[in-house]
């Protein structure tokens, strides 16, 4: 049984309609599109104050009612994290959280709690990420109290049940055998590395090893220390009645202890990137993957908006994007190219560029991303590009808050974090005040060409032969650093020749 969607931190794209459109056919038919009106939308987002909710034991609920459908979602955001994982049992979290939903519980077998939640038509999941842990239940609002019943089970009494803990860890080794057989996982793989290092715990890797040391009772040990309510942040949206949830809530959670011991604050890398040209040879494929990037900021940094705006013109906007257009459009040598200016929420993000070209295109290509970075560090974008994208965030702004759930959810995660949600009434003139004279200073102070890594991964052969029709581009005359070779490791051990 998969759970609909996963009840994770509730990540959202901060971009606020000013316009929407108006009741065209009561409008005359223009003689243009280009003569359509558009009513302007007074938009005020809500405050997340007006949901905000405190059991007595501390735990925080976040309720947004929408009472248009018979039905109820409630995720849970915990704060625990694969990033506490033991260096010798890597893979431990990830199996806690898949199994507390697929190994039943102490008080019912794990395919009777399959069958129970199919007869309600309810999805039930739980999975652990990263820097959170989280479980979700969708269910119909006549079986609410019955399904809260089976969700809190699952959260309480875990059963881990052993044959399915070694059928999970049975599939997770199986898996590690693809692990060189696609190029983007291998580029994946590779650009966290060289963004963070190999210590880190965003780049430490599962190994046949690691997986098999977990026994059952290292998941009970690990759910008993993270999953209680006071690591418990809720968001309850759809056909419920406030108080009613937040009694019902109470009262599953009146007897559960909650703990005292801190959760360990996620880690920083201590790692810096290299700059460098880094290869992997992947000969039987004939199309090269490209990312080219350095560090970002972080979530906080005052300059965030103004790099949106940057990003966005740079490659982050689509068909409006400078690389899309130069990449795709003007040179038609990818089918996609993009940039992300990545702001982090307890280190710093990475900025990347990447786009997937024929193997004898990738250094015109890779060539390309340096021209455009250089020129938006060197002259003022066109006011136009600035309108655009100042736009492409204002007017979207307001699908944050487009239902019950997602209104719910943004809430929880900014409580999550530790993120002040004042952020929000501001957002749109903050983004809106962005000028081209901005987008030119933040593209100087935090593009930097001579710190760039360019991880290439493809036929290095006849990615480094190059277009013998446009000679003049050669991937390693665009290097900023040295040029380095990287093996494809052991799938199993993670190993590098």
């Amino acid at each position: 049984m998969s759970a609909r969607g996963s009840a994770g931190v509730v990540v959202v794209a901060l971009g606020v309609v000013a316009l929407a459109v108006g009741p065209v056919w009561a409008q005359p038919i223009p003689a243009h599109p280009s003569d359509l009106t558009y009513a302007l939308l007074d938009f005020t987002p809500p405050e997340a104050a007006d949901h905000r909710h405190e059991l007595s034991n501390g735990v925080v609920v976040f309720v947004v009612e929408d009472h248009e459908l018979p039905l109820v979602s409630v995720s849970l955001t915990v704060r625990t994290g694969t990033y506490l994982d033991p260096p010798d049992k890597i893979g431990l979290a990830s199996l806690t959280g898949s199994q507390m939903r697929a190994g039943g519980t102490s008080t019912m077998r794990a395919a009777d709690f399959d069958e129970e939640a199919a007869f309600l038509a309810a999805q039930i999941g739980s999975r652990i990420a990263a820097t959170s842990g989280a479980a979700n239940l969708n269910c119909l609002t006549k079986d609410l109290d019955v399904c809260l019943d089976l969700f809190f089970d699952m959260l309480r009494n875990p059963g881990f049940d052993e044959d399915r803990l070694a059928l999970a860890k049975s599939q997770s080794i199986q898996q590690m055998e693809r692990r060189n057989d696609s190029t983007a996982s291998i580029e994946g793989r590779e650009w966290s590395r060289l963004m963070r290092g190999g210590e880190h715990f965003s780049t430490r890797p599962r190994t046949r090893a690691t997986v098999e040391a977990i026994a059952r009772d290292d998941l009970v040990a690990f759910h008993r220390r993270y999953y209680h309510p006071g690591n418990f942040i809720f968001a309850v949206s759809g056909d419920v009645d406030t108080t009613a949830i937040l009694a019902g809530l109470e009262r599953r959670m009146a007897d559960w202890d909650v703990g005292t011991e801190s959760v360990p604050p996620v880690p920083a890398p201590d790692f810096t990137p290299r700059p460098g040209l880094y290869l992997v040879d992947k000969p039987d494929v004939n199309q090269g993957r490209v990312r080219i990037g350095h560090l970002g900021t972080t979530r906080d940094d005052p300059d965030r908006y103004k790099l949106l705006v940057m990003n966005d013109i740079l490659g982050g906007g689509g068909f409006s994007a400078r690389l899309l257009t130069r990449i795709r459009s003007d040179e038609g040598l990818a089918y996609s190219a993009s940039s992300s200016f990545g702001v982090g929420i307890y280190y710093r993000g990475v900025f990347q560029a990447g786009f997937q070209s024929r193997s004898e295109t990738v250094a015109r290509a890779t060539a390309i991303v340096f021209e455009e970075i250089e020129r938006i560090r060197s002259e003022p974008v066109e006011e136009e590009e600035l309108r655009n994208a100042i736009a492409s965030y204002v007017d979207t702004f307001s699908r944050n808050f487009s239902s019950a759930a997602s209104t719910a959810g943004l809430f929880a995660n900014d409580e999550y974090t530790g993120r002040d949600p004042a952020y929000l009434a501001a957002y749109r003139d903050n983004i809106a005040s962005v000028t081209a004279e901005d987008v030119l200073d933040v593209a100087q102070r935090y593009l930097d060409p001579d710190a760039l890594v360019i991880l290439v991964v493809g036929n290095l052969e006849a990615m480094l032969a190059g277009d013998p029709e446009r000679p003049e581009f050669s991937l390693e005359e665009l290097r900023p650093g040295e040029v380095v070779r990287i093996p494809l490791p052991d799938p199993f051990t993670m190993e590098y020749p």
